[in-house]
């Protein structure tokens, strides 16, 4: 009986470290290869946006590198977008990074704007060689899909009245009011747009911005393993989080079409 216990502890112990042996090699493995997930994402946006300088010319090197090249090539790049978004007839977004404004425009025209509380870049996009990231933002981005603590479009439910002495006009106050409001917007380019409200008034809005980010965290821990299982390196998404006055938080992501475009000057 002892022996036969001895042997069962002997394969629970086994059992234990062979699988803690396999966590530790699994996890140093997801740190490798998610660190080498921005310099994948960085060397793709290079092959995709990035200029070819001419080996013959010097003088070519030291435009590139000159800082007031840099700034004009970004609001070049912005105008374009800005041209761009103009042509069409539905509402898009511009976030100006360097004044910390926020524009909603039809046809080029503002229709509202409002300022950003507080802004945060990634570090690809933020210091980055300004000629990929400035190629890369000179056309428009498109909003692939969002998340959002709020419905798109309030829903109401109303009964019809059988005739016109039953009618009462409805006074419904919107929900969202109370709501907090913040949202994702994914772009066509892998860049994400997180918008928080700015105001953290109760521990209900705290708590509700807490699980909106451990929510998006675990997509994207579900996202990178199945691409870890299947050995490829996890996809990486430059990202820029600003937070906005609630109310006005609330406008631009009802006012922007589902797959609206938003232009970005960093």
């Amino acid at each position: 009986m002892d022996t036969y216990s001895k042997k069962v502890n002997h394969t629970k112990k086994t059992s234990i470290f062979v699988c803690v042996a396999f966590l530790g090699v699994f996890i140093v493995f997801y740190s490798i290869m998610s660190t080498i997930a921005p310099a994948k994402k960085l060397a793709e946006l290079k092959s995709e946006y990035g200029i070819q300088k001419s080996e013959e010319s010097k003088l070519d090197e030291n435009i590139f590198s000159d800082s007031a090249y840099a700034s004009l090539l970004k609001k070049k790049a912005f105008l374009q977008a800005k041209v761009a978004m103009a042509e069409t007839d539905s509402i898009c977004l511009s976030l100006n990074l360097e004044d910390s404004t926020v524009v909603l425009e039809i046809s080029g025209v503002k229709v509202h704007e409002t300022k950003m509380r507080k802004v945060q870049v990634s570090k690809i996009i933020r210091s980055g060689d300004p000629n990929i990231i400035s190629n890369m933002l000179s056309v428009p981005l498109n909003v692939l899909k969002d998340y959002a603590t709020i419905r798109k479009e309030p829903l109401m439910i109303k009964m019809a009245p059988k005739d016109t002495s039953e009618y009462k006009p409805d006074i419904i106050p919107d929900t969202s009011d109370y709501e907090p409001v913040n949202y994702i917007l994914e772009t066509n380019r892998g860049l994400r747009i997180f918008v928080y409200q700015y105001e953290e008034t109760t521990k209900s809005e705290r708590s509700n911005l807490f699980f909106f980010d451990l929510n998006d965290r675990l997509r994207n821990i579900a996202g990178s393993l199945k691409n870890i299982v299947a050995f490829k390196v996890p996809e990486y998404h430059p990202y820029i989080k600003i937070r906005l006055p609630k109310a006005d938080a609330k406008i631009v992501y009802r006012a922007l079409p589902r797959y609206g475009q938003i232009t970005v000057y960093i």
